[in-house]
């Protein structure tokens, strides 16, 4: 019964957002009423049935419009919680039901206890004058009178309305490893403090709780000296773990409709130093990596992006996804195109906007691109993969000057032979994906330009190698 209850209101909803834009609307006296029929599976637990009527206050269509789309959402939400088969689901939908309502009514919503404590006297009238027209018992009376509490939920729970709800758009554009790894580095947050504070409702995360875990963190960044205990994490991995749970805690509140929440976590945070990684020395690159027989035992694919790396700098997650359309080689300069894919199919997002840039294909990097012209899908959307591949087969060949040495270490090393080249800074930031600190003007710099300055530094190589 109840699964006929949500497909009803489903296709309900479908069909309003096809129907004109004046719907449920009607006019007397020259003002607007929001005027709705109840479904008539909900209308024996809608008082209101069989028609909802609400007036609005106003003359303007404009503003009729935006007052009818509130109530109409709201009343979407209110009939959906009622074909709920989770009393907590329910909860949540009537809720929201309430934020909603009052928004469309005119005000804030607030529990009861909260209006009778932080209102102002006129703010409290101004609720009863506005209760003249509900009816008793109906859902804008509740809503004024703020009769619904928000109800609890569990951190998991809160997690999952935050991925669902709050930031599914935000993860559209990622592949899935993206979405993998970005919701595995949060979920190991709520993990952790699980661990240490125990499993309880948001809402009874207290300040204390979030210093109890801020010093649990404290101790493994910077354990007192008298116990002799050495740091095992970063504080970026503190801050990490903070950060997100300041970042879901204030989401999940505004989300449910309470913007002035204090945050238990605000506030908290540990002082990071900055390393820069060590990049390989140009003599290192050529003698050791670009020797011949060096990569032998390294697969095509994962041999052929490392050295794609070496005269581009782009990164290996940018390099493996690359897609056939975003590879020009019969371009009168041949360069790779580093940009997202919006392809359902292949999703990927890139890390900041100005990363997306071209990059002239020079020495060993155009000779490795020619071998695979349509892509490396043995790594595709497998960065974590190709990274641990790469970086193991690197320390077992006696390819890294030190352990602190690391593939992406060639990025690095990228940047300083721009510098040693005498690469204008626009030009060196153009092929990172650095942002430039001035205004945008242009589609930053020609090809030719940038295939100019990749010629002066290009490192000899033996075709054999690719």
């Amino acid at each position: 019964m109840r699964a006929i209850m949500r497909d009803t209101v489903a296709q309900m909803a479908r069909h309003v957002s096809q129907s004109d834009q004046d719907r449920h609307l009607s006019q007397r006296n020259g003002f607007y009423t929001y005027k709705r029929r109840v479904p008539a599976i909900i209308g024996t637990v809608d008082a209101r049935a069989p028609i909802v009527r609400i007036a609005l206050g106003t003359r303007d269509v404009g503003e009729a419009r935006i007052k009818r789309d509130l109530h109409e959402r709201a009343d979407d939400v209110f009939w959906a919680s009622l074909c709920e088969g989770s009393d907590h689901a329910a909860a949540e939908a009537q809720y929201k039901s309430a934020v909603a309502r009052a928004s469309a009514l005119g005000f804030t919503y607030r529990h009861m206890s909260s209006i009778l404590s932080e209102e102002t006297g006129s703010g409290i009238l101004s609720r009863l004058r506005a209760l003249q027209d509900a009816k008793p018992g109906s859902p804008e009376e509740t809503a004024l009178l703020g009769g619904v509490a928000l109800p609890g939920a569990s951190l998991d729970r809160a997690f999952e309305i935050y991925v669902k709800e709050i930031v599914a758009s935000e993860l559209v554009g990622k592949s899935p490893e993206q979405r993998r790894n970005w919701k595995k580095v949060k979920q190991r947050a709520v993990a952790n403090y699980q661990k240490v504070c125990g499993s309880a409702d948001i809402g009874a995360i207290t300040r204390a709780d979030a210093i109890k875990f801020y010093n649990w963190w404290l101790e493994k960044i910077a354990p007192d000296p008298a116990s002799g205990l050495k740091p095992t994490h970063s504080a970026s991995s503190g801050n990490r773990d903070v950060g997100n749970l300041r970042v879901l805690y204030d989401a999940y509140y505004k989300h449910m409709g309470q913007k002035d929440v204090n945050n238990p976590f605000s506030g908290l945070g540990f002082m990071e130093r900055k390393k820069k990684r060590p990049p390989f020395p140009t003599a290192w690159i050529v003698e050791k990596i670009l020797a011949v027989g060096a990569l032998a035992g390294l697969n095509d694919e994962a041999r052929a992006i490392l050295l794609i790396l070496v005269e581009t700098g782009a990164r290996l997650s940018e390099i493996a996804n690359l897609l056939e359309g975003q590879i020009h080689l019969g371009h009168n300069i041949p360069h790779i195109k580093i940009e997202p894919s919006f392809d359902p199919d292949e999703p990927f997002e890139i890390k900041t906007v100005t990363s997306i840039r071209e990059v002239p294909l020079v020495g060993v990097a155009l000779e490795a691109m020619r071998k695979f012209p349509k892509g490396f899908p043995r790594y595709r959307d497998k960065g974590t993969h190709l990274s641990s591949t790469l970086n193991k087969f690197l320390l077992e060949n006696g390819l890294r000057p030190t352990k602190a040495h690391k593939v992406y270490s060639l990025r690095h090393s990228f940047e300083d032979r721009m510098k040693e080249a005498r690469l204008d800074s626009e030009l060196r930031k153009s092929l990172m994906g650095h942002p430039i600190d001035r205004p945008e003007y242009g589609l930053g710099g020609s090809l030719e330009w940038k295939q100019e300055g990749l010629l002066k530094m290009a490192l000899p190589f033996d075709p054999a190698i690719v």
